[in-house]
């Protein structure tokens, strides 16, 4: 029997980026008070949220056949961590600082076999560079309430790709879960992959 894959997130993003690799992950958000964690180094602050979360929900499948998996994203600017901004003034001042810039986005993978209790770790590092954003086109992208939702006021895919001139490495780490790094940790707690019209498993790897 495969395992199940558990989603320790609210995020719809997360829950897509999944679902078009053609997994089908049960979602069980964690509710962990992210503010509890004070970390000055993003890669450091990355794992631990990402693993709060992840064990934050693998309590409720105890002894079950199942993956459990939390991430978490920040965005790197100027030597400061940016998190969801808290009002749409702080998101037009963050934005005044990412607009002909670039950022490094932060994304923590913590996955948890909760057969084995093996907990691996892995972290996402991306750059995004921004337009030269208008003061015109920032405010009414904040007015879009978009900005409000996401880790450094942006998205890739959606309203916010219009500010954005390119990145350089993973995409789906801005998206808040890489594939490439979620299909490394699979591999390093025994797993591999298959794919088929039914969707995508996840198998145990038989050893010789």
């Amino acid at each position: 029997m495969n395992p199940t894959l558990i989603l320790a997130s609210a995020s719809p993003t997360r829950k897509k980026i999944l679902e078009n690799a053609g997994f089908c992950p049960t979602i069980k958000v964690s509710h962990f008070d992210e503010e509890a964690i004070q970390v000055s180094d993003p890669t450091s602050l990355v794992l631990t949220l990402a693993q709060c979360k992840a064990k934050a929900v693998a309590a409720d499948f105890a002894g079950e056949q199942a993956i459990v998996v939390g991430c978490d994203s920040i965005m790197y600017l100027n030597g400061m961590i940016y998190g969801k901004p808290a009002s749409d003034q702080v998101a037009i001042a963050t934005w005044q600082k990412m607009r002909g810039n670039y950022c490094e986005l932060y994304t923590g993978h913590c996955l948890i076999d909760m057969q084995s209790q093996r907990t691996v770790m892995a972290h996402g590092v991306t750059k995004v560079y921004f337009s030269d954003a208008t003061d015109g086109e920032i405010a009414s992208y904040v007015s879009s309430g978009e900005p409000l939702c996401c880790a450094g006021c942006f998205t890739l895919e959606k309203l916010g790709g219009l500010l954005i001139e390119k990145i350089e490495g993973c995409h789906t780490n801005v998206l808040g879960l890489s594939l490439p790094i979620f299909r490394k940790l699979l591999r390093e707690l025994g797993y591999g992959i298959h794919f088929s019209h039914q969707g995508t498993a996840i198998e145990a790897i038989a050893h010789e």
